[in-house]
């Protein structure tokens, strides 16, 4: 199929535009030109319709979680679930004890043949040899930004083969970060010894409800675990990016910091913008940061309206609703949530007047690109990937994970219906997902070798 065309009849939102009538003019998978409405083209060039529809540049998820779906499958399934939500990128985190050259070419075995979308990695530290090698992650793989994760002490990581570590760890992290320059470390922000305390509490008197999991980490320890992460980053001139924010107490406390240190960047998701420690759907909820109380939840709202949180992303677990029906003690952490983070924020945002369309936008396409490196992601610039999710904002549908695509077989928003949806993914200048249907091939998605900005030849 040809990825020459003219996109015409649409208007265009990125971060500085809510909605303006262009054309784009795509050669070869790359965007050429934008044009006013009706410019004259080549006739044999085609013509792809967006009339009706906003065009935004293709979306970027920059927090999924490979390796908890049916491995010969996950880069399948979770990319076709990605592509159905208007999404072209995917950031993945791999946690792993082990050095991550072999991670590396294993997971690119499986994915190169089989993915629908382009994607890139995320690498967890947590052993030493992680930071000895960390400048030859980047430079070998591409791979640009760590994750650590402040509550893995003692045993806390043995579930995902993880050895605990310490803040002297975390120093010489954001220090070996530092010193190549750029390098983003992702710090999960958990003071565990706290949780430790309250939740075997909690445990022993029967751990019932979602209130009691948000009780057993209170807004103080994702807040406390910020400072130490951002007072170490500012020590040490670190570029730090605080995943998943929950609660008010932390975000006032990043604010106050990003007087006097701006490399800081703020992440939150969809769930918590949408359920609170009081849901009754039990241990279907269960997530790491908990849900939160209903003032959080305005309080996110509020930092996304006013600039101080950077990027939506889902944390998207593909597991199967079997892991989550235990006891609330037992129960899996997280759920899917990559295709429904549109609909959401323009359900819950644009039509409720939370959020303007930009500003959807920018959390979901320029912001993750700029702070991941992603240079030819969330613009419509000319030059950039011909990556577009066309949208009728004014579509209702009800979410039915069967259709969805994802491993996992269950969804937060499942029975809801929700207005505003992509009906058309375009990527790298070939259309992936029309009206529900997937039109891509696997292995067509491609991986992302990113490069510093400071790096030669960029």
């Amino acid at each position: 199929m040809s990825r020459d065309f003219v996109l015409r009849g649409g208007r265009l939102v990125d971060s500085g535009r809510d909605g303006v009538p262009l054309d784009i003019l795509v050669k070869d998978g790359k965007i050429a030109a934008q044009m006013a409405p009706g410019t004259p083209v080549d006739a044999s060039v085609p013509v792809i319709s967006a009339e009706g529809l906003h065009v935004f540049p293709g979306l970027i998820d920059a927090h999924i979680h490979f390796g908890f779906a049916e491995k010969i499958t996950e880069y399948s399934s979770e990319t076709i679930y990605a592509a159905q939500g208007g999404f072209t990128t995917v950031v993945g985190y791999f946690l792993n004890n082990e050095a991550y050259a072999d991670v590396f070419k294993r997971e690119q075995e499986y994915a190169k043949t089989r993915a629908y979308i382009d994607y890139a990695f995320h690498f967890s530290t947590a052993n030493e040899e992680h930071i000895a090698q960390l400048k030859d992650y980047v430079d070998s793989y591409g791979v640009t930004s760590f994750k650590y994760f402040m509550n893995f002490k003692g045993e806390e990581g043995r579930y995902l083969g993880l050895d605990g570590t310490d803040d002297g760890y975390l120093y010489a992290l954001l220090k070996a970060a530092a010193d190549i320059g750029e390098v983003t470390i992702v710090c999960h922000t958990e003071n565990i010894e706290i949780v430790n305390r309250l939740r075997k509490k909690f445990i022993a008197e029967g751990l019932n409800n979602l209130k009691d999991w948000s009780m057993c980490k209170p807004a103080f320890t994702e807040s406390e675990s910020c400072v130490r992460a951002m007072y170490f980053a500012e020590h040490l001139g670190a570029q730090i990016y605080i995943p998943h924010l929950s609660t008010r107490m932390a975000l006032d406390e990043v604010r106050k910091w990003r007087g006097r240190y701006d490399k800081v960047y703020v992440e939150t998701c969809p769930h918590y913008l949408t359920h609170t420690e009081d849901s009754t759907i039990g241990s279907i909820g269960k997530a790491n940061p908990p849900f939160r109380s209903a003032d959080d939840v305005e309080a996110l709202w509020e930092g996304l309206a006013d600039g101080s949180i950077d990027v939506i992303a889902s944390d998207h677990v593909p597991r199967k609703r079997e892991t989550k029906l235990k006891p609330l003690a037992l129960a899996s952490q997280g759920f899917p949530g990559t295709a429904t983070i549109l609909p959401v924020l323009l359900h819950e945002g644009y039509h409720k007047g939370r959020l303007k369309l930009s500003r959807i936008a920018e959390l979901l396409t320029s912001a993750p690109a700029k702070i991941f490196n992603l240079p030819t992601k969330g613009s419509f610039d000319v030059g950039s990937d011909a990556d577009f999710a066309l949208v009728d904002v004014n579509r209702e549908q009800m979410v039915d994970p069967a259709k969805l695509g994802s491993y996992s077989d269950y969804s937060l928003y499942e029975g809801q219906t929700l207005k505003g949806w992509p009906v058309r993914t375009i990527m790298r200048g070939q259309t992936v997902m029309n009206k529900g249907k997937i039109t891509g091939e696997p292995g067509y998605g491609q991986y992302i070798f990113r490069k510093l900005s400071t790096s030669e030849g960029t």
